[in-house]
């Protein structure tokens, strides 16, 4: 498929089918795709949490979204059969920039007022959301609430240190149901697009 074509079809699947697997070696192939994303100094600060067994993906639901049955979104999501946390590392970005070739040696997070190891994890999970829809499958990025990442991280054996930014659902769409897109139009180029300074919206 066409980069342009993947992009314009590339959308956000909110219901999964629990009983068509995603191969471990498909996952293994979109993470291939996601290691070749820029990132800042070459420093490479994500790691990724795959999850395709019902015991590992119970296990992330159980702390990600408490007990109870949870609203249709959850019902349909949490049968993706595969799941990928993407995690970044602030600390390989601190290492990466006090080396002799960049020479921030004080490590202060004040050097950084976008943090870096978060926009190059979550570019990472965008080529693996189209590398999803190149492949023929489903796929949904969401957040977890904040008041739940220590508790994910724990029952993962995720390192204190590293973010969790988002989380990648893989599968194959069950229903289709519209997200935010529905209500809200796609803003136009010109309204998005500034030339020369912010507010002009076309060259002379």
């Amino acid at each position: 498929m066409e980069l342009r074509e993947v992009v314009r079809r590339r959308r956000m699947v909110r219901r999964f089918d629990p009983d068509v697997p995603v191969p471990a070696e498909v996952v293994d192939d979109l993470l291939s795709l996601a290691v070749r994303a820029p990132s800042a100094g070459f420093s490479q600060g994500w790691d990724f949490v795959v999850l395709l067994t019902p015991e590992e993906r119970d296990r992330f639901w159980g702390v990600a979204a408490g007990p109870g049955p949870g609203d249709a979104w959850l019902r349909g999501v949490s049968a993706a059969p595969a799941l990928v946390l993407c995690l970044s590392d602030p600390d390989a970005y601190l290492e990466r920039y006090a080396e002799p070739d960049k020479g921030w040696t004080d490590r202060s997070l004040d050097r950084w007022p976008v943090p870096y190891w978060d926009t190059d994890t979550a570019m990472a999970a965008m080529l693996v959301l189209l590398g999803a829809e190149d492949a023929g499958l489903g796929a949904l990025f969401f957040g977890v609430p904040p008041d739940r990442h220590d508790d994910v991280r724990a029952a993962l054996g995720v390192p204190p240190g590293r973010r969790l930014v988002g989380v990648v659902a893989l599968g194959h769409e069950a229903e289709r149901v519209s997200g935010s897109a529905r209500t809200r139009a796609r803003r136009p180029l010109a309204e998005v697009v500034h030339h020369g300074r912010f507010g002009v919206s076309r060259r002379p």
